[in-house]
């Protein structure tokens, strides 16, 4: 599986993607600048976390307008698998390949910590291995990370099963006090209908290793191979 890791300008957890699709996976993996207009040779294309553009006017908005973005857009239609991380899931909302948008946390602070995630929908290809309910900790690092849809969107992806993870405590209680953000519902990650447009603000590529202490965002990357090996034995 040929894996295709974005970097625009201001890009700063496209290493750590890099690492754990080359290194810790063994997976075929390229840097792919932000100029590129052919993603044909990939399977996966992941937008990483970082600050595109400076994050100027608000985080995602300028990336949205790269080059790149056209061809990410039309391997989406392709049903090719895009994994948007942190910055990476402000770019896909900004580029309208996932529904919503996202504010300034309601606290007005950067936050880089660990927290829990549940797993709201497990039978997508980025989750499929994890149990409906598992609580997972993973990293988050983010002052953008307060996910909003309106109440007629909300229905939508609720209906539809589009909500993956949410934040909750280490019980998995979906609680005000586990809600780092303000994001409505607690939501951390939604998957478009089609369920192949994946993002979400905690960073699974800094949990994959035992070096780490933290191995829970082996759930994502392990999920992704495992689907597409089932698809092309």
């Amino acid at each position: 599986m040929k894996f295709g890791v974005v970097v625009f300008p201001g890009s700063n957890c496209d290493v750590d993607c890099y690492h754990a699709a080359k290194v810790v996976y063994g997976q075929p993996t390229d840097y792919v600048w932000h100029e590129t207009s052919d993603l044909s040779a990939y399977d996966c294309i992941v937008l990483p976390g970082g600050f595109s553009y400076g994050d100027y006017l608000r985080a995602g908005a300028i990336a949205r307008f790269s080059p790149v973005m056209q061809a990410v857009a039309e391997e989406a239609d392709r049903g090719k698998l895009i994994l948007g991380i942190c910055n990476g899931f402000q770019i896909l909302l900004e580029a309208g390949l996932l529904p919503g948008a996202m504010r300034r946390n309601d606290h007005l602070q950067f936050r880089c910590e660990t927290r829990h995630v549940r797993l709201e929908n497990n039978r997508t290809a980025f989750t499929h291995l994890g149990s409906l309910g598992q609580v997972s900790r993973l990293p988050i690092a983010h002052a953008e990370g307060n996910y909003y849809i309106d109440e007629q969107g909300l229905a939508e992806i609720k209906r539809h099963k589009q909500i993956v993870f949410r934040y909750c405590d280490e019980d998995g209680q979906v609680t005000a006090a586990a809600n780092p953000n303000g994001a409505l519902e607690n939501i951390a990650g939604i998957i478009n209908r089609r369920g192949n447009v994946f993002g979400l603000m905690p960073h699974p590529e800094r949990a994959v290793e035992d070096i780490s202490g933290n191995t829970d965002g082996q759930l994502v990357w392990t999920s992704i191979l495992k689907w597409w090996e089932a698809r092309h034995a």
